[in-house]
């Protein structure tokens, strides 16, 4: 069970593991959480269901649009050498509808460590993009739970709960909140800083801005003048 420690401010993050955007985001804020607690700014990460964010707001997936499309292909490619991870390969069953996951994610998030919870998170991501397998279907699922060291009866519970009223209406309150903080993707941002403002941030490559309201001291892009010797 996690008990979050309060601290003067606060980043939620409403991410799905469809999106692979939410994934860049993920990485980097665990990254930089040492960071930031030192600064008292707490992470915590919050399940959500894209699809009903894109209907709630009216936005359209970037797959929907050809010129999104189109332009997504050099803008993954520039994410991945930025964020230090391997290409993503987007499998032939992509997109898939993510809402089993992230139920599953929402309840292991409430039973389990937070470390458990996000790696277990991560790990939907990367058995998505990387090693091409369809974790939408509850067989595959219920493979990636166990090679991240779920027992069988663990894994029992958190697919009942998963399809438990309780658990449907997690997601759907989850999908709401981020939908009333203005969210039309993933990753949405409400951030909260040491004042008791808030404000959302939307996207993996906003986080200067995200660091310059909560007032952190960060070091950032410069160019390197080129030596005239």
């Amino acid at each position: 069970m996690q008990n979050p420690t309060v601290m003067p401010g606060k980043i939620d993050a409403y991410v799905d593991c469809v999106s692979p955007y939410s994934y860049y985001a993920t990485l980097y804020l665990r990254k930089n959480r040492k960071a930031l607690e030192s600064h008292g700014i707490e992470v915590e990460f919050h399940p959500v269901f894209l699809g009903g964010i894109n209907v709630g707001s009216g936005n359209k997936p970037p797959w929907t649009l050809p010129a999104k499309a189109d332009y997504s292909k050099f803008d993954s490619e520039r994410a991945c050498r930025y964020f230090g991870v391997p290409p993503i390969k987007t499998p032939e069953f992509f997109p898939i509808l993510s809402i089993m996951p992230q139920r599953c994610m929402i309840y292991i998030k409430k039973q389990f460590s937070q470390e458990k919870f996000e790696t277990t998170f991560l790990a939907l991501w990367e058995w998505m993009f990387y090693k091409s397998i369809d974790i939408s279907k509850p067989e595959q699922l219920a493979k990636l739970f166990q090679s991240n060291g779920y027992s069988d009866s663990e894994i029992k519970q958190i697919f009942e709960a998963a399809s438990s009223p309780e658990y449907k209406q997690a997601l759907t309150a989850n999908t709401q909140t981020a939908l009333d903080k203005g969210a039309y993707g993933a990753p949405w941002f409400w951030v909260r800083n040491s004042e008791g403002k808030e404000e959302p941030f939307f996207g993996s490559d906003r986080f200067a801005f995200m660091w310059q309201y909560l007032g952190l001291p960060f070091q950032d892009v410069a160019i390197v003048e080129k030596s005239r010797l």
